[in-house]
């Protein structure tokens, strides 16, 4: 089966408009091509169907769109349902259904044929503790999905894999998982596109940063602008009470460019 695109739809349409201009006797051909041209622009005006990804702390609201007719599931990322508060109508027509999955701990919700409230809302408490309060719209047919994160749980995620080693040790952790490309467990990872700061023939530039509960991690781009080989000295080029540094080449030839990584005391505002 071939389907049926925007371009291709509007091309034949075209086709056909300009045939029933030419061919008067040929009446059908022009509102023929003109029906063609017309679903091309309702097709390509259609939105494609995506997964709701929504953010919240606890006590926060979160909006979604539930389905008027498949199921809508709703997974909380990394945690898990434990309960649902709602109210009961006892009319069919305006009550919706939440089914707790027990493996996962993922709710799925379906709304009766007419749901006649066009919207639904409801209270959800969770295995680690928080609560979150649902306030959904009613959408289109397609099954839905919606992925709620809590910044805190991957706080507490950050706070566990610091807590394996010392402060120092875990630094190192760090500067190693940043030399692969890696965050770590419940770090969040940024790319930067900070100015570069001239320190003598040298520029330096923060390219990413990784925060996690107590450490912050960034990676620096040094480029030897200078007509001559220069040393490199970390000292120089991170901030006091530095935890780890470790640079990827010291000895910097001209024109050339290596990377620093630097482990901060994230607790302190770094």
């Amino acid at each position: 089966m071939i389907a049926a695109t925007p371009a291709c739809l509007l091309g034949a349409g075209a086709a056909t408009f300009a045939a029933g201009t030419s061919r008067p006797r040929d009446i059908s051909l022009k509102p023929f091509g003109m029906a063609l041209i017309g679903a091309a622009i309702a097709l390509a005006a259609t939105p494609a169907w995506a997964d709701q990804y929504r953010q919240a702390a606890d006590n926060a609201q979160v909006d979604c769109v539930v389905s008027n007719h498949e199921l809508t599931r709703i997974s909380l990322v990394g945690d898990a349902f434990a309960s649902v508060s709602k109210i009961t109508t006892g009319y069919p027509y305006n009550d919706f259904t939440v089914t707790n999955e027990p493996v996962r701990g993922d709710i799925y919700l379906s709304v009766p044929e007419g749901f006649a409230p066009g919207r639904l809302s409801f209270f959800a408490t969770t295995r680690k503790g928080y609560v979150y309060k649902f306030a959904c719209s009613v959408g289109g047919p397609e099954a839905e999905q919606i992925f709620v994160t809590n910044p805190a749980i991957a706080g507490e995620r950050a706070q566990a894999w610091e807590a394996k080693a010392t402060p120092r040790d875990a630094a190192v952790r760090l500067v190693q998982a940043m030399a692969a490309n890696s965050a770590p467990d419940g770090y969040t990872m940024r790319q930067v596109a900070a100015a570069p700061a001239r320190v003598g023939d040298l520029t330096v530039r923060l390219v990413a940063e990784y925060r996690g509960a107590a450490l912050t991690g960034r990676v620096l781009r040094i480029d030897n602008r200078g007509a001559k080989p220069v040393t490199i000295d970390p000292a120089q080029l991170t901030p006091a009470g530095s935890l780890a540094v470790s640079v990827a080449d010291r000895e910097l030839g001209a024109q050339q460019a290596t990377t620093l990584y630097v482990v901060l005391d994230g607790s302190a505002g770094a």
